[in-house]
């Protein structure tokens, strides 16, 4: 498994088409407000001045990645919101995914909260705090067209080598139902796995394929031969007992959700909307 750990960090603007947020320089911490201070609106204690500081995974359309050298995505804009809520500007920070499970960057003060398309367990909850969930994910199988697999179940049977993203969700499923899939260090280079035929079918979420097809070429090779429904459902975390940014955190989905922002970012980044979506409950 990669572990990812010589993977380098960097640290890149994140910007949307509707919130028009720019590159934030690091600012001189100080108690007494103004864009200096790391006190925002409501109480929230920042790590930086001026800013809420996410750590993410990139690349992972359609919720986080570089689009004309800006990180952009759904994950992106619903934080662009927190950080409107509370009087400051978005970074981000890309890191590795391993440390998304054990809560590394949050305990050391490098980011206020993590945001990289991440599915709610009980397992990373002894490590980090989640936000309310705000999105509902299921795992695709997609393989090449005409490669004659239907199914996980036939995958299985026909002993298919199987792709699947290292230290997700969706390796440790495939693992589960007897799989020894090959892990790789992105989505992209899962993608790049299957095409290159490293390997002949990949178990990724659902809406990274949705956006993988969305590129006509791709959608020419490659199709879904498979949904599965694992009850995933995504949320933000924070550091353990990070109660005031929590809060934040929740009232901008549920502000988003009631006002018809999260429907708008859902068909902008995601698809046709689908409103069970909008209401998950908590896993």
């Amino acid at each position: 498994m990669n572990t990812l750990s010589g993977r380098r960090t960097r640290v890149l603007a994140a910007t949307t088409a509707t919130a028009g947020l720019l590159l934030v320089a690091a600012c001189t911490s100080s108690d007494n407000g103004g864009s200096g201070s790391k006190t925002a609106a409501g109480g929230v204690e920042l790590v930086k001045g001026g800013q809420l500081t996410t750590c993410t995974h990139l690349p992972y359309p359609p919720f986080q990645s570089e689009i004309d050298g800006k990180v952009q995505g759904f994950d992106v804009s619903l934080i662009d919101l927190v950080a409107k809520d509370l009087g400051v500007k978005q970074e981000i920070l890309d890191t590795p995914f391993e440390n998304f499970k054990t809560g590394a960057f949050l305990n050391s003060g490098s980011c206020d909260l993590a945001a990289a398309g991440m599915t709610i367990t009980e397992e990373r909850k002894k490590n980090v705090d989640f936000s309310d969930p705000y999105f509902d994910a299921t795992q695709a199988l997609l393989v090449a067209k005409g490669s004659g697999i239907s199914s996980l179940a036939d995958a299985k049977a026909k002993k298919v080598k199987l792709g699947a993203q290292a230290q997700t969700t969706g390796e440790d499923y495939v693992k589960a139902h007897g799989f020894d899939p090959v892990s790789f260090e992105s989505s992209d280079a899962v993608l790049n796995g299957l095409r290159s035929g490293q390997v002949k079918a990949v178990v990724i979420d659902y809406p990274v394929v949705q956006g993988w097809l969305k590129n006509k070429a791709n959608a020419d090779a490659f199709q879904v031969a498979d949904n599965i429904n694992t009850g995933e459902q995504y949320g933000f975390t924070v550091k353990k007992g990070n109660t005031k940014l929590l809060a934040a955190i929740n009232k901008a989905l549920s502000d988003a959700k009631a006002d018809g922002t999260y429907k708008k970012l859902y068909e902008k980044w995601i698809g046709p909307y689908d409103a069970s979506a909008a209401s998950p409950s908590a896993s």
